[in-house]
């Protein structure tokens, strides 16, 4: 692996920011959840070093290796590009396109086994960020897109813009409920509505993990944003109440073991029967 593909990897700042939010839940005495067990931690840590040691540096590299050898000319192309455009490209081409993959997943049965395992733990926290089978993200466009921006000379815009998603993305997965005191505020008011609408909050995304569709609050079949909230208000899959479920997983599921959580289809039941699209787990 050559200089430029280490210079661009992405983990040290991934690591960084995902260490300071475990200790800001130690802090706030929420990172131990109650109801986790141990396939719980084994998938949360299986599934976080997959990704950060596995596969993101593997697509990184490939994404470039194939641009390399298919289109090499286009290495640094976009290097003298506005850093407004640059950040354009990054919001489409992987924050919107990891939009339409989250929402695909919660259609096709074969992509929801990818990301079950990222609904299955009966709580929020900075613990289940990465708590996805290792297919998922390595079938990920979003991440294949990034990696042939970075050869094509996006890695200052990118590194900016990676700050700022994974801010929001913990944040909003976090058991740290920093949004409820804010809006209380009655000055902050016209500020909430339009970050609400705008990013992803711990209200609005702990919607999307809640466990009973029935609360009022939950809403698995919408919420879908990572960076931009904005998808879902552009979109039609937004639900905002700044409540949180009371409960979070998912209904109805079947046993399932963290092998099959993190390697299905490769570990799976010698018999496993397709859950219907409209009950059950597969409403999810």
């Amino acid at each position: 692996m050559n200089t430029t593909t280490i210079t661009n990897s992405p983990i040290p700042i991934i690591a960084a920011i995902l260490i300071a939010f475990i200790l800001l839940e130690i802090t706030c005495a929420c990172f131990r959840q109650p109801r986790g067990q141990r396939r719980d931690v084994i998938i949360e840590i299986l599934g976080s070093g997959l990704l950060m040691g596995v596969t993101l540096p593997l697509v990184t590299f490939l994404s470039s290796a194939l641009l390399g050898y298919f289109a090499p000319q286009l290495k640094g192309s976009l290097s003298g590009l506005h850093w407004t455009l640059g950040l354009a490209l990054f919001l489409v081409l992987d924050d919107m396109t990891q939009y339409w993959w989250h929402r695909l997943s919660h259609k096709v049965p074969f992509l929801y086994s990818l990301h079950r395992a990222h609904h299955s733990a009966p709580y929020m926290s900075i613990r289940i960020v990465y708590r996805n089978n290792s297919f998922y993200y390595l079938l990920m466009p979003g991440l294949w897109f990034s990696g042939m921006l970075l050869y094509m000379g996006l890695a200052p815009v990118y590194f900016g813009y990676l700050i700022v998603k994974m801010l929001v993305i913990f944040a909003a997965h976090s058991s740290v409920p920093w949004d409820d005191k804010l809006y209380r505020i009655r000055l902050l008011r016209p500020l909430m509505w339009l970050l609400e609408r705008t990013f992803s909050t711990p209200a609005t995304h702990s919607a999307h993990h809640g466990l009973n569709a029935d609360d009022g609050v939950t809403h698995y079949k919408g919420n879908f944003g990572n960076l931009l909230f904005f998808w879902d208000v552009l979109f039609g899959s937004a639900k905002i109440t700044r409540r949180r479920p009371e409960q979070y997983g998912i209904e109805n599921m079947r046993p399932v073991t963290w092998q099959e959580e993190l390697f299905w289809p490769l570990a799976r039941r010698k018999k496993t029967k397709v859950p219907q699209a409209t009950t059950g787990e597969f409403a999810k």
